[in-house]
């Protein structure tokens, strides 16, 4: 189908996995027959109210939508492709990270339950699947974050209450050569794997040491900026930045730190880059590609100052 190429397309890099394409305006009001009749009229509803449950005080992205993004991945994540070629295709971005009662419960997801519910109450409210409201809240979190990316957002994957396999996730104790295997084995190569890392420039840790509980891992965690790259990679840190030691071990592996050093004062490389590599994450484990409709023309636009 249409939607199918353009979903190899960017697999392939051979189309961006970003878009500013807008304008859009509902036919209707949501639950009406009109609204219905345009599969991403509900969607346009939905990002109005993820917009205000997105945005800080000052306009920044706030906490929720920073745990949106990291649902986002970690339910899509949660996916093998040497495990589906033994025959246990299952996890990815199926929404069982919430549907199956025991994923969100894993250490690896803690701090999670929060926005797992919300987002479940979403998908109640609006009628939609489960799987699409985690996938289309991280890649509206993304975009309200100031600087950050219009990913492509693609909706009617299947939701499913099997759980993911577990030890599927990264662990900030992994070494280079684990995590790099870890992705390889999801289909993200070392240049994918290098943007997506990135996404801790919005990001804060509350468990991996409780005494910098809400330290971000740059100086600017409510920006999408580049600033992660560069301060990741200096001696000695910032007092309120915490470095996860397996972004420093991948950022100074062969493999990563070219297109580590890349990304370092060039937003719309990084941008460009996360898009595309966020669009290969979002299929893990869907294997309905062809019939997914794109509605990437409801999101908001770019915040491009702040």
């Amino acid at each position: 189908t249409p939607v199918g190429t353009s979903v190899y397309n960017i697999l392939m890099g051979t189309e961006a996995g970003d878009s500013a394409v807008a304008g859009y305006s509902p036919p209707g009001l949501v639950g009406t027959k009109a609204c219905k009749a345009d599969t991403c009229c509900v969607w346009w509803y939905i990002a109005q109210a993820m917009t205000l449950a997105f945005t800080g005080p000052t306009g920044r992205c706030n906490g929720f939508a920073r745990a949106a993004i990291r649902l986002g991945f970690h339910d899509a994540g949660s996916w093998s492709s040497s495990l589906a070629a033994a025959g246990q295709d299952f996890g990815g971005a199926d929404g069982s990270i919430i549907l199956s009662g025991t994923e969100i419960n894993r250490a690896d997801n803690n701090g999670l339950q929060a926005i797992a519910n919300q987002a479940l109450l979403w998908s109640k409210v609006f009628g939609v699947g489960v799987a699409d409201i985690i996938q289309f809240a991280a890649v509206h979190a993304v975009v309200t974050c100031p600087l950050g990316p219009r990913t492509r957002v693609f909706v009617g994957r299947k939701d499913s209450k099997q759980a993911a396999p577990e030890g599927l996730m990264p662990s900030v104790t992994m070494s280079a050569d684990q995590i790099i295997s870890l992705f390889e084995d999801k289909t993200i190569q070392p240049h994918d794997l290098a943007a997506l890392l990135g996404a801790h420039s919005t990001s804060q840790q509350f468990v991996t040491d409780k005494t910098k509980a809400g330290f971000g891992q740059d100086s600017t965690p409510g920006v999408w900026d580049v600033a992660f790259y560069n301060e990741t990679l200096q001696p000695g840190t910032n007092s309120k930045v915490f470095k996860f030691q397996s972004d420093l071990v991948t950022a100074n592996d062969s493999r990563v730190s070219d297109e580590w050093q890349s990304f370092i004062g060039d937003q719309s490389h990084w941008n460009g880059d996360f898009a595309s590599a966020y669009v290969r994450l979002s299929m893990l484990g869907v294997n309905n590609i062809n019939n997914l409709t794109e509605c990437t023309k409801v999101l908001p636009a770019e915040k491009k100052t702040f």
